[in-house]
């Protein structure tokens, strides 16, 4: 049975990670994410939990103690932000190395600099080659139910790799929205107890954990992540079918709003595809073909299903909340780009940047990339490419 209540999103984390009961959480502080620790370790003071709380001196070292604990055979979790993740950098390619299924609530929030404590998505692009699972929500409802799919991914035999559930700082991690929780017996029967194969703790196999690679071996480690990764794929179709079938509500690898009939498309993630959604939603009142893909999943990433949806649409806008600095778009449009000409898929597309550093992102702002793509086609003219969306271009310089 639904419990209704109104949460924001990192309480909704915290609220999943009760429920999971993990073996421990090491965890060190930093906004946004600062609330997920300390409503769990209240969980664990008041009793309701038995997980083992680790308070470590720094993002670092609780990435660290998060592998030597899930070495050891124990259900293992954590959660950080922005410079906080880039403190784990050199652990969490060591986390995926070696085949731990670890679960990091990321509250997605910018890189300094300039210092800013807002959201985009700078720490989890950046940390998108690092072989973790990455799967992101656009509201508080999303959150905790990616939340509760992470273990039965990342534990699962064809896949043992680490994930990172994603959601907007302070966008949803601190709005109170209404959201339905599952009850707690359903919860745990669904996630299950933790049954690993090989760890450190077990007296009758030993085993060696994190040795030297030498030159022999190297590739065939990480040729073997990369099929984990690939197998992750259908792993979270098949939770996530399984997880609609007690919860009532059904996830992809993306979702699909409006778009059967769409010549326009935007594809963005997070939280702003809500903001799209409207913005889509009215223009519909008027006539104009448009739909918005809301991306889920970002690794694996999803590059010939999305493929698959755009081939129907004249144009398609792909909106990234994150510079990469290579000087002719974001992460999203160069994976997604890749993905279309892969697929021998031509479409026109034009790649925009929004939302850096908490700016906001409106529904007009919306309207007006639908409303670009379609007079492009009306005049047979390509847009612009790269733009940055609510740029005070008077503050910038041809010199920088």
């Amino acid at each position: 049975m639904a419990i209704k209540e109104r949460m924001s999103g990192n309480e909704a984390v915290a609220y999943a990670i009760r429920q999971i009961n993990p073996d421990v959480m090491p965890a060190f502080p930093i906004t946004p994410s600062t609330e997920i620790p300390q409503m769990v370790s209240t969980y664990i003071a008041n009793g309701e939990v038995d997980t083992e709380f680790i308070p470590v001196e720094s993002e670092h070292s609780a990435m660290s103690a998060c592998i030597g604990s899930e070495a050891a055979g124990a259900r293992t979790l954590t959660a950080t932000s922005s410079a906080g993740l880039a403190l784990m950098w050199e652990e969490l390619l060591l986390a995926a190395s070696n085949r731990m299924p670890i679960t990091l609530a990321l509250v997605n929030r910018t890189l300094s600099g300039p210092i800013n404590i807002n959201c985009d998505h700078t720490d989890g692009m950046g940390a998108r080659d690092t072989g973790w699972i990455q799967i992101y929500a656009e509201n508080n409802q999303e959150v905790y139910d990616n939340m509760l799919q992470a273990y039965r991914i990342a534990e699962h035999k064809d896949v043992r790799l680490p994930i990172m559930i994603c959601q907007d700082g302070f966008i949803t991690s601190h709005a109170v929205e209404n959201i339905e929780l599952m009850e707690d017996g359903p919860v745990r029967a669904f996630v299950g107890e933790y049954e690993p194969e090989e760890y450190m703790l077990n007296p009758g196999k030993p085993v060696s954990v994190g040795p030297y690679s030498v030159s022999n071996y190297v590739m065939e480690g990480r040729k073997n992540q990369l099929i984990a990764l690939q197998n992750a794929k259908q792993v979270i179709l098949d939770v996530a079918k399984e997880y609609g079938q007690i919860s009532g509500r059904e996830y992809g690898l993306f979702e699909e709003y409006r778009t059967a009939d769409a010549d326009y498309i935007m594809l963005l993630i997070g939280s702003a595809a809500g903001t799209a959604k409207q913005a889509a939603d009215e223009l519909r009142e008027e006539g104009k073909k448009v739909g918005v893909l809301k991306l889920r999943v970002f690794r694996p990433f999803p590059a010939e299903e999305i493929a698959q949806a755009l081939k129907g649409c004249k144009a398609a806008a792909i909106l990234d909340r994150c510079e990469s600095y290579n000087g002719h778009g974001g992460p999203l449009g160069a994976e997604v780009l890749a993905g279309l000409y892969r697929s021998k898929i031509y479409i026109n597309t034009t790649n925009y940047i929004y939302g850096l550093g908490g700016r906001d992102f409106t529904t007009d702002e919306a309207k007006a990339v639908f409303l670009a793509m379609e007079e492009s086609a009306a005049a047979g003219r390509p847009i612009e490419q790269y733009q940055y969306i609510g740029l005070r271009t008077q503050e910038v310089s041809e010199n920088g």
